[in-house]
């Protein structure tokens, strides 16, 4: 009786084991458990809204954090078009008081 010695590799029949070739009835890049969320889609291009208005504090206060960070668009689903103006009205906003440097 020949027995394999306990460090030889042993021979690869199947796909590889493990979290991302893991085979079975889930087989493709990742199965239905790491679905990807819809996309968010911009409000501003949903209402069709042509200018957004600095003047509009609680509109613009919902594009803020409660630290007084100006939210990124991969949170709020801003388009990139609507964002730079939205950055653009909440700097405005800022300097005339309507809106807060810094929340405390």
């Amino acid at each position: 009786m020949s027995e394999a010695p306990a460090s030889a590799p042993r021979p690869s029949s199947g796909p590889p084991s493990g979290p991302r070739g893991a085979g079975g009835p889930r087989t493709g890049r990742g199965g239905p458990r790491f679905r990807r969320p819809h996309r968010k889609v911009c409000r501003f291009c949903a209402d069709k809204v042509a200018y957004i208005d600095y003047k509009d504090g609680p509109r613009l206060r919902s594009f803020i954090s409660e630290r007084g960070k100006i939210l990124p668009s991969r949170m709020t689903g801003t388009c990139a078009w609507h964002q730079r103006e939205l950055t653009h009205a909440i700097k405005r906003a800022r300097n005339i008081a309507i809106l807060p440097f810094a929340n405390e």
